[in-house]
């Protein structure tokens, strides 16, 4: 098991700048690509459920730049310069939950997130679904807390709390539960 308090990303890491057909254009600091409005580049959001069903849930650090202390889907990140997406999600399993877990594409968009004067998310998004293990350590330097939640009370949280969830976490559920809900079947209780 990975140190769970080890700092595993940094506002220098270059991340990987695309078009909206998820053609690799260059490259930019992390810091760089959040700055103002922001700049387009690939990401990645894993939702990873539990053997009931339930997905599990990150509240992010307070030490994020972007969207402290907010609740989100169980890991969302960015692969690196020079990274594939199966390396980087494999890294980011444990970097921050310290697992390991089989995923399974479905769908990528572009949106773009402003957080007041702190900067933007501006991604070309890859979504996965995947299990997690019973055993979870999360990193507490990404990672303030962790819980799961059945998709009846996520619903309910999404109508009566929407401000205390990130705003990609919210239109990717929106979109597995609507045109994607046969593969979402497979893993979640809906």
């Amino acid at each position: 098991m990975n140190e769970p308090h080890r700092i595993v990303s940094s506002e220098a890491e270059e991340l990987i700048l695309v078009d909206e057909a998820d053609n690799e254009i260059g490259f930019l600091s992390k810091a760089t690509c959040h700055d103002g409005t922001g700049v387009l580049h690939r990401a990645f959001s894993l939702f990873l459920f539990n053997d009931d069903g339930e997905l599990l849930l990150q509240q992010r650090s307070e030490s994020k730049r972007l969207w402290p202390g907010y609740w989100s889907n169980s890991i969302c990140s960015h692969p690196r310069r020079g990274e594939s997406m199966q390396v980087a999600t494999r890294r980011r399993l444990l970097d921050e939950l310290n697992i390991e877990s089989e995923l399974e594409h479905v769908y990528s968009f572009c949106y773009q997130a402003g957080f007041g004067d702190a900067g933007s998310e501006n991604e070309l998004c890859h979504v996965f679904l995947g299990r997690a293990p019973s055993k979870i350590h999360p990193n507490d330097h990404e990672i303030a807390a962790i819980r799961f939640c059945s998709a009846a009370d996520l619903d309910r949280e999404m109508a009566d709390n929407a401000d205390k969830l990130t705003p990609w976490f919210k239109l990717e559920w929106r979109e597995l539960t609507t045109k994607h809900k046969e593969q979402l079947e497979e893993y979640a209780r809906l």
